[in-house]
């Protein structure tokens, strides 16, 4: 289920919404109630696992004991 974000037109207000089809109608502000809201595009929330290569990408960490 994704939540999407949205900034209201009128107040300028920004919120988060759950929207649970791609049928439902856009939410209201939930501060003024206003109809006239923007859906914003928002970064992922993305984590990946590993360790940064430094050219963009992950390897794997090793499962090898560190020396010590």
């Amino acid at each position: 289920m994704p939540i999407f974000e949205y900034l209201c037109k009128k107040c300028n207000h920004q919120f988060e919404e759950l929207i649970l089809s791609a049928n439902d109608p856009a939410p209201k502000c939930p501060k003024c109630q206003n109809e006239n809201v923007e859906k914003l595009m928002s970064a992922a929330c993305f984590r990946p696992h590993g360790i940064p290569t430094g050219a963009g990408g992950f390897k794997a960490p090793s499962c090898a004991p560190s020396g010590g």
